[in-house]
């Protein structure tokens, strides 16, 4: 005879194992407020993961409401799986960026991958086709043995799995510091395709109908795994190996196939991945959203393990798998298609009037939690925040030039943050599925044609963390202004963002103070520029032993461009004219130039000019889009000179550029890293200055392209060749050791 209630844990036990959940004393206190007695242990792991930092963002929702998401191109923003933009021609773009940290960390190359897997999942849950892959990296002190450890097995941990999958993976970046050394960063993010008139949404609807389990069978791997991800790491980390999922891509593309053939019917209400906290997430969040009740039944859940019980399962987080309601009768339509791509699949519940989660276990009651106070009730903190003292603004002239032009840009494009990152592409594949015009490389955002159509995304990651760290609110602002930036680079227009935030312990005031001056600088650039948030990722308590990251608040972006054939890249031809568009006041204060050669990390970050910013891209899209542009490189890391540098390369054509003009020293002209400005190749550069006089567009002759070397007339003159070399050599080097 089954029993009506769960097996309640005794109270000492349950407040222990909620301490060892990650609840506080406070919050566990409320759980027994809500249910009005002791929980069992599935209903406290149940609200230990909902309730986590992870999946509830208790620290950090109250600042993600200022962030702009709303624009007339806006489908759906945040609160879905993914973020849906309309791209025109009953297209929609679903993307999204997320973390995998901690996991990468203690399993680098399954961390990595089950990263990717992840973020797949959110994107064709919605019933788009993904089309691409990015992502944002970082890593520690590159001289370090577990640097090199955890790089490698990233890296081939996003092949492994993108490569297999058959989706390319595009762009991103890769940063080194020695902040990360404990932490590295993983951002995956994926953009995919849909039509607008079939999107699929998370909010179960339909008293009665049933809950549906796809994919692969649930194990043990990952329990606990958002808990694992909302708490500090220790010196013991390499213990939560447990913690970390296991990825099978071969099994992820059979899911993306049979997802898409049942989308293409009419049988699903609603489907949900399950990501974070497995089934305990998708469930909760499925029925939460759709105001109703579910139950689910155990023993039906397709397990790869014997023995499991309700708790390990709920928690699993086990990969490659889906829960979707359907439509009453439509269930043999879905499980033909299931079965006939070697996907489990079963019916393990139904939807109620209840308003509550029930987990039933061979006849017994493992969870009976209401829904309503479980997202109601969950803690949401006004944690104290502590500003960021500002930086003083460094004076260029005060800082010498110690070894000349020529020898700082051989340091630069051969340092860690500037090298090539050939060795990095070259193990993904960038050009599977035939669609990749710009391949990562080749120019500041990739380029992805749609099929069938012109048109084309152009998407890009950005984030300079050493500017955050000196002022977040700057660096918040900085990062969305060069994923901006970047997509205008190419002759595309910037539609909309996806964030990830990572961040140190929000306990700490001047944590929580650097990520909620990130998201004042954001909110304005992305008001700013037309450029809202769609979705996104927050990943706090990224230190180890109580040292954090650098504040690193990720920017993924989209932009649209009518016609592919019209997008350019960076790489010069000969014979064109170089004209420098934006104002240089030769800014190095937090530069690479300043780190990399002066060996200082000092000053205030460069300032960005909101306003500046529209104007000049603005610009620079439609000289693009007039056919007036051959190249377009936008200044960033390294400034002018390296920007050049990188064009040379691209193209294999040397330059000729005029000396530093008076009053600016020539390293700062060369290196600084003043925001909003474009290095721009063209046939007719008096055209183009005086088009940017008309448009009130600073703008100068700097230069023409041809010959073998890149030359700084009176300075510097160094082959092609052996810039090439230089910037080839780091990375392999390294993995070689």
């Amino acid at each position: 005879m089954s029993s009506t209630t769960p097996a309640l844990l005794a109270p000492e036990r349950a407040q222990q194992l909620a301490a060892e959940f990650g609840l506080k004393p406070d919050e566990y206190d409320r759980v027994l407020a809500i249910l009005g007695r002791a929980p069992s242990l599935t209903e406290l792991g149940i609200f230990s993961v909902m309730w986590s930092e992870h999946c509830s963002y208790k620290s950090s929702r109250v600042w993600l409401r200022q962030l702009p998401t709303k624009a007339p191109w806006v489908i759906h923003g945040p609160g879905e799986n993914a973020g849906v933009i309309d791209i025109g021609e009953g297209l929609a773009a679903i993307f999204k960026m997320e973390s995998h940290n901690h996991p990468s960390f203690i399993e680098p190359y399954q961390g990595a991958a089950t990263g990717v897997g992840g973020i797949l999942r959110d994107v064709f849950t919605m019933g788009a086709r993904p089309i691409a892959n990015l992502n944002a990296l970082r890593f520690g002190n590159p001289a370090l043995p577990k640097t090199r450890q955890v790089l490698d097995g990233v890296v081939r941990g996003i092949g492994g799995y993108g490569n297999c999958v058959g989706v390319p993976t595009v762009g991103g970046e890769v940063n080194f510091h020695p902040a990360y050394n404990g932490n590295p960063l993983v951002n995956a993010m994926t953009v995919g395709i849909a039509r607008t008139d079939k999107i699929f949404l998370s909010a179960a609807a339909g008293v009665g109908n049933p809950v549906v389990y796809v994919g692969s069978k649930t194990g043990r791997d990952g329990i606990h795994g958002a808990t694992m991800s909302s708490a500090e790491f220790s010196a013991d980390s390499e213990e939560k190996r447990p913690t970390v999922q296991v990825g099978d891509p071969y099994a992820e593309k059979l899911l993306i196939e049979a997802c898409m053939e049942l989308m293409a019917t009419d049988a699903i209400v609603a489907i949900q991945d399950m990501g974070a906290a497995g089934l305990t997430s998708s469930s909760v969040e499925m029925a939460g959203k759709g105001g109703v009740g579910i139950e689910l039944n155990m023993e039906k859940v397709p397990q790869r393990e014997t023995g499991m019980t309700a708790y390990e399962m709920m928690l699993s987080e086990s990969q490659e798998r889906m829960l979707m309601v359907l439509k009453p009768g439509e269930e043999h339509v879905a499980e033909a298609i299931f079965t006939k791509w070697e996907l489990d699949f079963a019916v393990i519940g139904h939807l109620t009037d209840t308003g509550h989660i029930v987990i039933r276990h061979n006849g017994e009651i493992e969870a009976d939690i209401p829904l309503a106070p479980l997202e109601s009730e969950a803690p949401l903190y006004h944690r104290p925040t502590t500003e960021t003292p500002k930086q003083p603004v460094l004076d260029a002239a005060t800082v010498a030039d110690p070894i000349g032009l020529q020898a700082a840009l051989e340091k630069l494009i051969g340092s860690p943050d500037l090298c090539s990152r050939r060795w990095i592409w070259d193990q993904y594949d960038s050009t599977v599925g035939g669609q990749t015009v710009k391949r990562p490389g080749a120019a500041d955002a990739a380029i992805v044609r749609l099929e069938d159509s012109k048109r084309a995304l152009a998407m890009t990651t950005d984030c300079t963390p050493r500017y955050c760290a000196a002022d977040p609110e700057e660096g918040g602002k900085q990062a969305v202004a060069e994923a901006w930036r970047n997509i205008t680079a190419t002759g595309a227009l910037p539609l909309a963002v996806t964030d990830n935030m990572n961040f140190g312990n929000p306990e700490k005031p001047e944590i929580m103070g650097q990520f909620a001056a990130a998201v004042r600088g954001m909110a304005a650039a992305c008001t700013a520029l037309d450029f809202p948030v769609v979705s996104g990722n927050v990943s706090l308590y990224n230190e180890t032993e109580g040292r954090g990251i650098l504040p690193t608040p990720a920017i993924g972006a989209v932009g649209v461009i009518e016609d592919a054939a019209k997008a350019i890249g960076y790489g010069l031809a000969p014979g064109l004219e170089l004209v420098l568009l934006g104002e240089t006041q030769g800014w190095l204060g937090q530069s690479l130039w300043l780190r990399e050669v002066a060996g200082q990390e000092a000053g205030a970050p460069p300032p960005v000019d909101l306003a500046a910013e529209r104007r000049n891209g603005d610009f620079v899209r439609a000289q693009i889009q007039a056919g007036k542009l051959a190249a377009c490189h936008d200044l960033a890391d390294g400034g002018l000179l390296v920007a050049a540098a990188e064009m040379a390369m691209e193209g294999s054509a040397g330059a000729t550029l005029t000396a530093a003009p008076a009053g600016i020293p020539a390293h700062a002209w060369f290196f600084g890293e003043d925001q909003g400005r474009y290095l721009v190749a063209t046939s007719d550069a008096l055209a183009l200055l005086e088009a940017a006089r008309a448009a009130g567009i600073p703008a100068q002759r700097i230069g023409r392209s041809g010959g073998g070397d890149l030359v700084v007339e009176g300075s510097l003159a160094i082959s092609v060749s052996d810039l090439r070399a230089a910037h080839e050599r780091f990375l392999p080097a390294l993995m070689a050791q």
